[in-house]
């Protein structure tokens, strides 16, 4: 089993995003959704549904903006 590091999607209300994205990037997050779909065994129709779930990952687990939030007293 691949170790990813996104899980389920939540089924949320949907939100509309306009990002143009490279197409080396669109192939790679079209790949990225059919593992993921294997994986969790959802069907994800349409790949700009990981944006936001990476987006928040990402922010989630990146260290240095961690510490600059608490030096700053940003939450």
């Amino acid at each position: 089993m691949t170790k990813l590091k996104l899980g389920a999607i939540k089924d949320d209300k949907p939100i509309k995003v306009t990002v143009e994205l490279p197409a080396a990037l669109h192939r790679d997050l079209t790949s990225y959704a059919e593992v993921l779909s294997r994986e969790t065994g959802q069907t994800i129709g349409d790949p700009s549904r990981l944006i936001v779930p990476m987006l928040q990952r990402f922010i989630a687990t990146d260290r240095g903006f961690a510490r600059s939030r608490t030096t700053s007293g940003t939450s």
